[in-house]
């Protein structure tokens, strides 16, 4: 993020601190401005990139081709696109490969935390992650799963606490073939 934008978001907090009611420099809020800067500058991170670049593919035996690798309940968290409120949970992505391309373990919640990182919503993080997985790796097929609360739900409107939301992307033989499917639930719901 750019010194001048960085501005711009310390200007606009004061602002906002302003018109709420609130005297910005007070104490308290002083610095209140610049964190919020810095948040934004980490938690929105991948609006700097055009692209994720940290897919790294390896070959492995093709045997693997019959098998579903599966990444559970990763912790992920965003911001809702609407009201610019957390939501967080956990990701569980499965992919079946093909010709014995596998990716990195690691480079799994790289992809969610890449994904995640920008204002949005749970329903396009949930297919982003499943797209990027199909395109870094084009296996036989792909699932992704989150389960998320959302901060836009509890403490505001209908202040629904603890309540959750899921929602899934399938593609190719995970959408296709029941039993592939029935197999990737089974592993993330032990």
């Amino acid at each position: 993020m750019s010194p001048e934008n960085k501005q711009i978001i310390e200007t606009s907090i004061r602002h906002i601190l302003t018109a709420v009611g609130e005297n910005p420099d007070r104490a308290g809020l002083k610095e209140t401005p610049a964190r919020v800067a810095r948040m934004y500058e980490e938690i929105f991170s991948s609006l700097e990139k055009k692209s994720f670049d940290d897919g790294k593919v390896f070959d492995a035996d093709k045997s693997v081709d019959d098998e579903i690798v599966t990444v559970k309940h990763v912790p992920f968290y965003s911001m809702c696109e609407h009201h610019l409120l957390p939501f967080f949970g956990t990701v569980s992505v499965g992919y079946v490969p093909q010709n014995g391309k596998i990716i990195g373990l690691s480079k799994i919640p790289r992809l969610i935390e890449y994904v995640a990182a920008k204002p949005s919503v749970q329903e396009e993080i949930t297919s982003q992650i499943g797209k990027e997985m199909t395109k870094i790796l084009a296996p036989q097929g792909v699932a992704v799963v989150i389960t998320a609360r959302h901060m836009c739900v509890e403490m505001r409107g209908i202040k629904k606490l603890n309540s959750q939301t899921t929602t899934s992307y399938y593609d190719g033989i995970l959408k296709k073939d029941r039993d592939k499917k029935a197999e990737f639930l089974q592993e993330i719901n032990r």
